[in-house]
């Protein structure tokens, strides 16, 4: 709490024993003013708490709230009712006793709402078991059956309730709600017969008709219009958009189920509402002697129906009374006024005695079976002070009964404060406060107060009226200083009142109270023959209520308002029983703060006497080791930790902090501030400290966040190291481990260098032919007739003796054919295989080294005649074709073939001839070009392995460019250049290459490099190919073989070959 003081300025103190001006109603309302306009509805006067209702939904009553608040200390969160609710409820488990909650104001100002709001905390916060989920739901749903029965729409409150609620919780020794009870107090039973402009009857009446089954309403006789019956149609407002009887209905019916209301007890109970119903169409006519007879006989009917009482029984009962003098019993007609006053008072009868069966059959199902010791926490839901135009029986009864509580609430707090003030040790000082013990004498007093004169008039023989009671008044009560009537008034205040009106100066302010039917309300007689109809009635619930053994002597029963004063009586003892705890509700008047009739409700509800008896001696109270635990930062000898007991710690605290004597107290267990000024001054100081505080706390939890992380990452650090020698010391040891096995294997090699290769010299004499070759490489002789110069050849390699010169022979041979441009039969020359194959490679180095990326990876890759197993079965067409090939088969290779319109990959073969290419699907010739028709080929300077033929459109036939993708590039355009002598047509382009798709139209293929390959039409139309960087289509070739293509690779080399191509 004291961490909102620093916006007090903004939405005012949490506790208003805080204000510093606690003795100015203005300053109190100023401030409940700033935290309605906030929207924060609660505040404390100490532990009373103050609600204003909201008129809205607000969001701080969910799970998570109820939660926040559990188990946490009463003034650390902002004030709650849930704040409230725990602490009566943790106080309960720790001291084990009882405890009760009153919660008070005005129709309207939320005291059913905040009743609810309690019992959904404890059934949330108390111990879950299968026994006490159910107790809990029979609580919970409690509420609705009640509401129903026992609430009506008022002018101030849609959901008023007409009776006094106490209900009693009763809780296990681990805090599991084991069990309840509910006492009720002065049922409003007027209402069932009489409704004032704007007012409804109780609920259950328009429920029943709004949303019960059409076979229930048969059955009782209903229809479905209130329009149609008396008792609901007074107030003109049977109809009202802000209650939904339909879905109030279906609730009370699952509700009553849950609390064992048997489908019997149901059927019985809903035939005595409608019975009432049917009462109170029941209409009266005179005869010719002046009697009252009955007019509708259809009413009579349904009333016996649902009673069980015979028609004609029920008749006499409504129009006669029974008389009894000396020994006989003589039945007296009523005139058409006594028997509607007959009517009345039996269906009031009814519904009030029904509503108390109604209260017990709810106590027998929340009834604890368990005898041992329980402790309770009671809620007592009271009509709070009332004061309204007209002021009537009801009105006094209410506000006698808050002049009582008020008086109790005043003992209490008193109580309270000086055992509070005697327990820490601290002188109690005596607090003025009003003290309304006179109005409760002049209300109760015996044989001199006004409910005693109010029962003489009621009791006494002869012509008793209303005014006879005024008068009986003025005799007793004149003088009295908070007693006048308009007899006894002055000039001034007879104005303000009628002659049958006397005033009554409460505690909350003055009353005017009009006499009419006070005394036909306080006797509320049933005559007795009426009674003597019910109980022969066959509905076990009226039995029930009006049984045989009920006294039927000829002494007059109690009155009503006695019984409401015995009733408060025993209501008193049961709450000083009990601890207190209080909840002041107040109706700040639909939405908006209105200043009058909030001030009005403060006064009534005792709140400046309740702020006044708590800042008597001091604001601010407070245990020590939460006084220490929040401001121990402002004192060098508190900070960080205290080391010495908690109210040690608070005195060096107060000292350094400058506290005059006089400001504070120190009892034992807790710490007592007089001003609120000085609380408030130590709050801002902390409130400067706390950015300091921060600070110095940032910067230690930054270094030791940084402490920790560079902790951390040494370790981790020190772990790689660990992992990183460890790694390569193993690294080390297998590297010597296979170098030690080399030299094994190479000393093994050498020493058997001799003889026949086998597996323990192969690697041996691999490594003296690479070597032997690598020499070579660099030494070999310079002119053909050198013969001496050749290095000496090891043992193993004397075949090569004659071989190696031969193939320099050959090289001499075609540089000497180049030059002199000699026509020379060649057929020998080119006999083997070997020289057949340099001659191509080096024809393939002259078209592309230096201009295809991936021609290097291409020399170690031997070429062959064909790529197809069986070409020739692939020529050989199906029907006679003049595609047919022609002249003998030179090369055969499989490719994919791209279509010119979509790129569409097909599998064909490509067959090379003497006179032309042919293109191959199967055993079908799909095209024919003539080497005279191939203007060019075209591949990128990349390393993917596209080709592009270009052809010349000579024929109407000739479809266009082939777009294809071959395995073995290099090979298949090499031997095209040579049979078709195009070596001049083939061009290595950069970037995109241009074809033709017919005659007219064009496309193109864009080549470039990337992380992955792939081949895609882009979004421009064009083919795009995308090989990967580094990719390369090769196999692994010999050391030889690569010295060869080397060999072939020089310029010499290169002449050598196009000369001899050609």
């Amino acid at each position: 709490m004291e961490g909102a003081l620093t916006a007090r300025d903004r939405v005012g103190v949490q506790d208003l024993v805080l204000l510093e001006a606690h003795t100015s109603e203005t300053a109190l309302l100023d401030n409940l003013r700033k935290r309605f306009h906030e929207n924060l509805i609660y505040t404390y006067i100490g532990t009373l708490l103050v609600s204003l209702n909201p008129y809205k939904e607000l969001d701080t009553y969910s799970k998570k709230h109820m939660d926040t608040y559990m188990g946490v200390n009463f003034f650390e969160l902002p004030p709650h009712i849930y704040a409230l609710a725990d602490n009566v409820f943790r106080t309960m488990l720790s001291e084990f006793n009882n405890h009760f909650i009153l919660i008070s104001g005005e129709s309207g100002a939320g005291k059913t709402e905040t009743s609810k709001k309690v019992l959904q905390y404890y059934a949330v916060s108390c111990p879950n078991t299968s026994l006490l989920d159910n107790v809990r739901d029979r609580l919970l749903l409690s509420n609705p059956v009640l509401e129903a029965f026992g609430n009506a729409k008022t002018l101030k409150n849609d959901n008023s309730s007409r009776f006094g609620k106490y209900m009693d919780i009763q809780f296990d020794h681990q805090g599991g709600a084991v069990g309840g009870h509910i006492l009720s107090y002065l049922l409003e039973k007027s209402r069932v017969v009489h409704q004032n402009h704007g007012e409804r009857n109780f609920h259950i009446f328009y429920q029943l008709v709004a949303g019960g089954d059409d076979e229930l309403l048969r059955w009782l006789g209903l229809e479905r219009n209130c329009q149609n019956y008396s008792y609901l149609v007074q107030g003109d407002c049977a109809k009202v958009t802000s209650i939904n009887d339909k879905s109030n209905w279906k609730i009370v019916r699952s509700a009553l189920s849950i609390i064992e209301f048997s489908e019997k007890d149901v059927e019985q109970l809903f035939a005595i509402i409608a019975s009432v119903l049917h009462l109170g169409n029941v209409k009266f006519a005179t005869d010719a002697l002046g009697y009252a007879v009955l007019k509708n006989v259809p009413e009579l009917h349904w009333l016996s129906t649902l009673l069980g009482i015979p028609s004609q029984v029920l008749q006499q009962g409504l129009t006669h009374k029974k008389i009894e003098a000396k020994m006989e019993e003589v039945y007296s007609p009523f005139a058409v006024d006594h028997a509607l006053y007959a009517r009345d008072a039996l269906a009031k009868a009814i519904y009030g005695r029904t509503f108390n069966w109604l209260v017990n059959k709810v106590n027998e199902s929340l009834a604890n079976k368990d005898s041992s010791r329980k402790t309770v926490i009671g809620l007592l839901d009271i009509y709070g002070f009332e004061v309204f135009h007209v002021n009537s029986f009801e009105q006094f009864c209410i506000n006698y009964c808050n002049e009582k509580l008020q008086q109790l609430f005043i003992q209490l707090t008193l109580k309270s404060e000086q055992e509070e003030y005697q327990m820490e040790g601290i002188e109690w000082e005596p607090v003025p406060y009003f003290n309304n013990k006179i109005i409760c004498d002049l209300v109760e007093e015996k044989h001199r107060g006004i409910i005693s004169v109010l029962d003489e008039e009621c009791l006494r023989p002869g012509e008793a009226t209303d005014l006879t009671f005024l008068e009986k008044l003025e005799e007793k009560m004149g003088g009295h200083p908070h007693f006048v009537t308009h007899k006894l008034a002055d000039q001034k205040t007879r104005k303000t009142m009628q002659r049958g009106d006397f005033r009554l100066l409460h505690y909350a302010g003055e009353v005017t109270y009009c006499v009419v039917g006070f005394l036909d309300k306080n006797n509320d007689l049933l005559y007795r023959n009426v009674k003597e109809v019910m109980r022969q009635s066959k509905n076990t619930i009226i039995k029930h209520c009006f049984p045989y053994t009920e006294p039927d002597s000829k002494k007059r029963p109690e009155t009503v308002v006695t019984q409401f004063k015995g009733s408060l009586a025993g209501l008193t003892d049961v709450l000083m029983s009990k601890e207190p705890w209080y909840v002041r509700c107040i109706k700040p008047n639909d939405g908006r703060f209105d200043d009058v009739l909030v001030r009005h409700q403060v006064k009534y509800l005792g709140l400046m006497e309740h702020l006044r008896v708590r800042r008597a001696g001091f604001a601010y109270r407070r245990k020590y080791d939460i006084f220490l635990a929040r401001y121990k930062p402002l004192c060098p000898s508190t900070w960080p930790k205290w080391k010495g007991s908690a109210s040690e710690g608070v005195l060096c605290l107060v000292k350094h902090l400058g506290y005059k004597p006089n400001e504070y107290k120190m009892g034992r267990t807790k710490i007592f501030i007089r001003h609120p000024k000085t609380l408030f001054a130590t709050e801002d100081a902390f409130e400067l400290c706390k950015h300091d505080l921060a600070t110095r706390i940032q910067a230690k939890y930054k270094g030791y966040r940084a402490k920790g992380d560079y902790l951390k990452q040494r370790e981790a650090a020190t772990k790689i190291e660990n992992c990183w020698r460890g790694m390569m010391a193993r690294k080390e040891r297998d590297k010597r481990a296979w170098a030690v096995k080399v030299i094994k294997r190479f000393i093994k090699g050498f020493m058997m260098r001799n003889q026949p290769a086998c597996s323990d010299n192969t690697e041996y004499l691999a490594f003296v032919r690479q070597n032997y070759l690598t020499r070579l490489k660099g030494n070999l002789p310079k002119t053909l007739l050198d013969k001496n110069s050749w290095p000496t050849p090891p043992p193993i390699m004397q075949e090569v003796r004659g071989t190696l010169p031969f193939y320099l022979r050959f090289y001499y041979t075609s540089m000497v054919l180049r030059n002199s441009l000699l026509v020379v039969e060649d057929s020998q020359i080119y006999a083997e295989d070997g020289i057949d194959e340099l001659q191509f490679k080096a024809l393939t180095s002259s078209m592309f080294k230096g201009k295809k990326e991936n021609y290097p990876f291409s020399v170690c890759q031997p070429f062959q005649d064909t790529r197809i197993s069986n070409p020739h079965h692939r020529l050989t067409p199906l029907t006679p074709s003049p595609w047919q090939p022609s002249g003998s088969l030179q090369y055969s290779v499989p490719l994919v073939k791209y279509d010119r319109n979509g790129f569409r990959p097909r599998l064909r073969q490509l067959i090379l001839t003497q006179a032309a290419v042919y293109l191959v699907e199967e055993a079908k010739i799909k095209q024919r070009i003539d080497f005279n028709s191939l203007k060019g080929v075209s591949v990128s300077n990349l390393s993917d392995n596209f080709l592009i033929v270009h052809v010349v459109y000579d024929e109407t036939k000739q479809k266009g460019d082939l777009i294809l993708q071959c395995d073995y590039l290099f090979e298949a355009l090499t031997k095209l250049s040579h049979i078709g002598n195009k070596e001049s047509c083939i061009k290595v382009v950069q970037g995109s290459v241009r074809f033709d798709i017919q005659p007219g139209r064009e496309g193109f293929i864009d080549f470039k490099s990337g992380q992955e390959s792939m081949i895609y039409r882009s979004k421009n139309g064009h083919l795009m190919v995308v090989r990967m960087n580094g990719e390369s289509h090769h196999s692994s070739c010999t050391p030889i073989r690569r010295g060869i293509s080397k060999l072939i690779d020089s310029p010499v080399s290169q002449e050598s070959t196009r000369t001899r191509s050609r």
